[in-house]
């Protein structure tokens, strides 16, 4: 299907957020008059949304009930929040169901450098972007990591562009065509409130290659065995990584910035992913020296009186919390806890119970009681719990940190209760920690 066989068919874009926003204006750009669906009221919208909203002069459909107005629509554009399964129930039989990285994958002329797992993604596709622009390529970073929308650079796009795109399972369940270069992190559970179960959520990660020919690469972390399933699917050309595995480009590890196992495995990933562009070690050596990781990514923020504080907002998976927990050997304080995503914490609990250098828990938050009980009694430091925002959890860091500790926010759980989301969560914790977030400094 292309831009001209939807001349004169009803189409709708689900959802108007950043994706949909920019899915609207491209079919507006190509003299489409999409209808604009999404679950919030009208009434709810910001004034300036509405605004802008109504000078797209476009029919739009707003509020709880929106998806059972969506019979009799030929063509929708699916934003990656809402449930492929429930806009299959809802539209009309026949009806041609896409979305806007769909439509990029089937008529994107560059080669696409896809990144998908659980965790990881982006930091790995920003150090994959950050190695191509070294060697001056012509290169977009897509998807939920990057600034751009597929769609507003589409009809700009040449050959010898490269295309690295962030993929989460939303963006991939419903794909055809994989990336050229698909590359696959570590998957563990992730999204069990969205997907019905483990099982389900790998499978919605297998186009990212599924459908390569052996023109394409693959590379995957052997060392999660859903990874190696997803990696092993397709006909691409595969280049497993993992914790045994060398880069065959020999790093100074006291020259990387970035914390942890886990992203010198995101490393390997990039790597692994230049060597197949043929680009050349010295230039792969500088750009993992210089890359200092991601916002809210085990981030160093402050160092206050010797206790240094490290934000790892981004963190919302037991298996993400426990990997940033053993990125350290100094004496730690861990802040966990959040909102519920379904998640079972009994193997972070045994890597607290066998981390000897975890000082004192924060546990905040409706998953503060279960992530207790996983300890099964077995740890023995202190536990601290009851803060009910940042404020009250400086308030319990401020009279246990000494100099030489690590204070962690690597919360395992979604933000949402306490937070806004993830990203408040993580700047609220770095003004603390920096002494500006309206109290005494720490």
């Amino acid at each position: 299907m292309d831009i001209a066989d939807l001349q004169g068919k009803m189409v709708a874009v689900l959802g108007f957020g950043l994706e949909g926003k920019a899915t609207a204006n491209y079919l507006l750009k190509h003299g489409l008059n999409p209808v604009l669906f999404d679950a919030r009221p009208w009434q709810d919208w910001p004034l300036e949304e509405q605004e802008y909203i109504k000078s797209l002069k476009v029919n739009f459909i707003f509020g709880p009930d929106y998806l059972k107005e969506l019979k009799g629509f030929n063509v929708v554009f699916r934003s990656p929040g809402i449930k492929l399964s429930d806009v299959q129930k809802a539209v009309t039989p026949g009806a041609v169901i896409t979305s806007q990285t769909k439509w990029f994958f089937e008529h994107c002329p560059a080669p696409i450098i896809g990144v998908t797992g659980t965790k990881g993604k982006g930091t790995t596709c920003t150090l994959i972007f950050n190695i191509l622009k070294q060697v001056g390529k012509s290169a977009y970073l897509v998807g939920n990591i990057g600034e751009t929308q597929p769609l507003e650079i589409l009809d700009g796009l040449a050959k010898q562009d490269f295309i690295v795109y962030e993929l989460s399972s939303f963006q991939l369940q419903d794909l055809t065509k994989s990336p050229h270069i698909g590359v696959v992190l570590m998957v563990t559970s992730e999204h069990l409130d969205y997907h019905k179960d483990v099982e389900e959520y790998r499978q919605a990660k297998e186009a990212i290659a599924k459908f390569q020919t052996r023109a394409d690469f693959t590379v995957y972390n052997k060392d999660y065995e859903a990874s190696k399933q997803i990696g092993e699917l397709g006909d691409g050309q595969k280049i497993p990584i993992g914790t045994n595995m060398n880069t065959e480009t020999a790093f100074d590890h006291f020259k990387i910035q970035l914390k942890g196992a886990h992203n010198l495995e995101n490393i390997k990933a990039a790597v692994a992913v230049a060597k197949i562009l043929s680009i050349d070690e010295a230039t792969i050596e500088k750009a993992v020296y210089e890359f200092k990781g991601l916002t809210h990514r085990l981030e160093f923020v402050a160092e206050k009186n010797g206790v240094k504080y490290y934000n790892d907002s981004f963190s919302t998976t037991p298996e993400t919390a426990a990997a940033a927990i053993r990125a350290f050997t100094e004496p730690e304080i861990i802040i966990l806890g959040g909102s519920s995503k379904n998640s079972d914490f009994t193997a972070l609990g045994a890597t607290i119970v066998q981390t000897k250098n975890i000082r004192v828990l924060i546990l905040i938050g409706q998953e503060a009681g279960r992530i207790e009980q996983s300890l099964n009694g077995k740890f023995g430091g202190r536990v601290l719990r009851g803060a009910k925002n940042m404020a009250e959890i400086f308030a319990q860091i401020k009279p246990i940190a000494t100099a030489g500790d690590v204070v962690l926010l690597s919360p395992a759980c979604a933000s949402f209760g306490i937070f806004k989301n993830y990203k408040d969560r993580g700047e609220q914790f770095s003004a603390f920690a920096k002494g500006y977030g309206g109290q005494e400094k720490i």
